[in-house]
């Protein structure tokens, strides 16, 4: 986000933001930073994250496949590529990815959960990036579309396994066994 700063009286300085937004802060004695609030997630964001989250965490957990994470967390795919997929998971064959800093390669699993800021690059940019690179299997989350994508990599890059809307039970290639009741993790 870029922003501008004008004089205002008593401290507080007036920043507009690109598309000409204005809010007020008080610069008496604080430090502010101004970020981008779309790059927040919104409410859905979060509880389909830590939802979603925590039923691949229990099932890799209990049985014993390996370890999923959760952004902010790097996974370096090149020296120029490097993402914070929403969840991960990499398993025990692929254990030497995963530094104490960040995951060094291809994780097996990507889920990236759409926003209205990042769905765009979440289909086409990140798609052909974890394709590129070798992750095995990528889910794409539609908030607005109530549905979950699951993509598998194949010789030319991703295709569909399946769509996974309301009613729906989802399942995984790269994790025999695990299923997921779609309106579980979108349920209000």
């Amino acid at each position: 986000m870029d922003a501008r700063l004008g004089d205002l009286e008593s401290g507080e300085r007036q920043a507009t933001d690109a598309v000409g937004a204005a809010f007020q802060v008080d610069l008496e004695g604080a430090q502010v930073a101004v970020v981008d609030a779309d790059q927040f997630p919104a409410e859905i964001h979060q509880r389909i994250s830590i939802l979603l989250g925590w039923r691949l965490i229990q099932f890799v957990t209990e049985n014993g496949l390996g370890r999923v994470y959760q952004a902010p967390f790097d996974v370096v795919l090149s020296n120029t590529d490097v993402v914070q997929p929403d969840l991960l998971f990499v398993s025990n064959a692929r254990a030497h990815v995963v530094t104490a800093a960040n995951v060094q390669g291809a994780p097996d699993l990507v889920v990236e959960i759409l926003s209205p800021s990042t769905a765009e690059r979440d289909r086409t940019l990140k798609r052909r990036l974890y394709a590129r690179h070798g992750v095995s299997e990528y889910w794409i989350v539609d908030t607005e579309a109530r549905s979950v994508a699951v993509l598998l990599l194949r010789e030319g890059g991703f295709e569909v396994a399946g769509t996974y809307g309301e009613g729906d039970t989802l399942t995984s290639p790269t994790l025999p066994g695990f299923e997921l009741r779609v309106d579980d993790i979108f349920g209000d």
